[in-house]
């Protein structure tokens, strides 16, 4: 489950050592002017940018912000159409149709646990009860998270919307490293419904293991601690619900590599703010190293 927990939340805390850094600068290869690149945490509370040091600086000194999408296409009618289409089973279709009655049974038994009320309340279940399986698991992922941390999300103000909000008030052009669909695709719709089933059955039966992932997740990205962020995304379960390769790489790396082709012709155009999820920042295949290996200077803004 160690891929599911990464999509929706990404990020980590401890005490802060030589890797604790969130904000890099990215200089050399031919570059006139520096870019720099931000790792968030799509949950963090937005005050938490107040603590990282260099922020303002950096957004000071580029010509425009970069996240993972543009944020504001996310709120037009067409944009949230798609992302309800893609969390939604075909008309007729109740995620019971999809469940074993023992694998049902255990789906409600954890609802009524969590939110007091299961699939068997007729309002629950018309709300809930057409949702796909990933787009359960990310529902209870916030669950868990706002259960630990209330008051701390909000959903109208996120850190990853916080950099771009910034560049529109100074004038700056926003823009996104991937499309909304590609996102859906590998949140929603990538992978096979009996694999999506697995997951959300995974999710549900090892609820501490899951719970005390998302927990140290978000304390790494506190402590701005990459390497123990990498150290907790590479924690298994063992067998049918840890990632395979091959999710691993639609996941993280595939969009690392992609975005890593991008980024020169985007900072040799401006002088660019990225911001993307912390998890794809660290190991071999992170985005850091990728542009160390391409050729770029990679410094923490301390």
């Amino acid at each position: 489950m160690k891929k599911v927990l990464t999509t929706a939340l990404v990020l980590a805390l401890t005490s802060m050592t030589a890797s604790a850094q969130l904000l890099y600068k990215i200089s050399g290869n031919g570059l006139e002017k520096p870019s720099y690149i931000i790792g968030t945490h799509h949950l963090a509370n937005v005050g938490f940018v107040n603590q990282i040091n260099g922020v303002t600086e950096a957004l000071t000194e580029t010509d425009q912000v970069y996240g993972e999408l543009i944020w504001d296409t996310m709120t037009n009618i067409d944009s949230l159409k798609a992302v309800q289409n893609a969390m939604t089973l075909p008309a007729g279709k109740t995620i019971k149709d999809y469940l074993t009655p023992d694998e049902y049974k255990r789906l409600d038994a954890f609802m009524v646990a969590k939110m007091g009320t299961g699939l068997s309340n007729p309002m629950v279940a018309s709300k809930m009860g057409n949702l796909t399986p990933m787009a359960l698991v990310t529902q209870f992922q916030l669950l868990l998270y706002m259960t630990k941390h209330m008051g701390e999300f909000d959903p109208s103000s996120t850190f990853d919307q916080y950099f771009q909000a910034q560049a529109k008030k100074n004038g700056l052009p926003c823009g996104g490293l991937e499309t909304l669909q590609k996102q859906i695709n590998v949140l929603y719709t990538g992978k096979p419904m009996s694999r999506q089933v697995e997951e959300l059955m995974c999710f549900i039966d090892n609820e501490n293991f899951n719970s005390q992932m998302m927990e140290d997740l978000t304390s790494a990205f506190y402590a701005q601690n990459l390497e123990t962020l990498k150290q907790v995304m590479d924690r298994k379960l063992g067998g049918k619900c840890d990632s395979t390769p091959e999710e691993e790489d639609m996941l993280i790396n595939n969009r690392n590599a992609d975005w890593v082709a991008k980024m020169p012709g985007i900072m040799t155009s401006k002088p660019t703010f990225f911001a993307v999820g912390a998890a794809h920042l660290p190991g071999d295949k992170g985005v850091l190293q990728l542009l160390r290996n391409a050729g770029y200077t990679i410094e923490g803004v301390r």
